[in-house]
């Protein structure tokens, strides 16, 4: 039998979807990865992946796909591990290294910078370990994920991107979607929306399981406060915004 090949996004923030999927009646059914956000959406756009917890952005490099979940990785206002860390406030920034895991949130921060913030930067691309060693000064840094937890309190200024899109916009932000880049069964989709839900339900589980892991990090806390699942349709609207937004940027560089 051919497994299903899902990526998935190797993140606290994606650990109910992990949990809900690895305990579910087909997980033999799956063969399941453990990526980096733009792993995901490579594997989607080469073929190396079938279902994929992708990046918005990385939609567009799909030539055909469909978003097979009512459940997403999104929040409403702060979201805590997708942000800007500085040492000097955001008007006195000049430059702006580009977490490497992540194009979404990188574009993020460049549609903020266009058309909200009004302020131009220099971008710059950035390799492994880069939030230890290369931001100080003027120099800031777009990181996520986990590593926020490890880096938040060394900056002196954090900017939650997620908290600044509502303040610009008012809706949520969606910074990742189940999406399928083959012919997934009726089938196959309804057991895949079951396993979620029974992660997302059962959240509590995760709290025990990786609290040891994340001894400095209030894990109840950063799921209810900071992390919302349901792919409603707020945050649609919150996506076809920033997907708008995000290709008259795109426009615009390219002039």
């Amino acid at each position: 039998m051919n497994k299903t090949r899902i990526s998935i996004v190797s993140y606290l923030n994606s650990k109910p979807f992990l949990n809900g999927l690895e305990k579910s009646t087909f997980a033999e059914k799956i063969d399941l990865s453990l990526d980096i956000p733009s792993k995901v959406a490579a594997k989607l756009a080469f073929n190396m992946a079938d279902v994929g917890l992708i990046p918005v952005a990385g939609l567009e490099d799909l030539d055909n796909y469909s978003i097979i979940s009512d459940y997403c990785i999104g929040s409403v206002g702060k979201v805590k591990t997708v942000v800007i860390v500085s040492d000097v406030p955001l008007t006195e920034i000049d430059t702006i290294l580009m977490d490497y895991q992540s194009r979404s949130s990188v574009l993020l921060a460049k549609v903020l910078a266009k058309f909200y913030w009004k302020k131009e930067f220099n971008w710059e691309n950035t390799c492994n370990n880069f939030q230890n060693v290369s931001i100080h000064g003027n120099t800031a840094g777009v990181i996520i994920g986990d590593r926020v937890f490890d880096i938040e309190e060394k900056f002196k200024y954090v900017y939650d991107l997620s908290e600044e899109w509502y303040r610009f916009t008012g809706l949520p932000f969606v910074f990742a979607v189940w999406a399928a880049n083959n012919n997934i069964s009726n089938e196959f989709e309804s057991e895949f929306n079951k396993a979620l839900a029974a992660g997302v339900n059962n959240i509590e589980k995760i709290f025990t399981i990786e609290q040891s892991n994340y001894p400095e990090v209030n894990i109840k806390e950063y799921f209810e406060k900071y992390i919302s699942f349901n792919l409603d349709e707020k945050k649609r609207a919150g996506m076809k915004k920033f997907l708008e937004l995000a290709s008259k940027l795109e426009l615009v560089e390219l002039e």
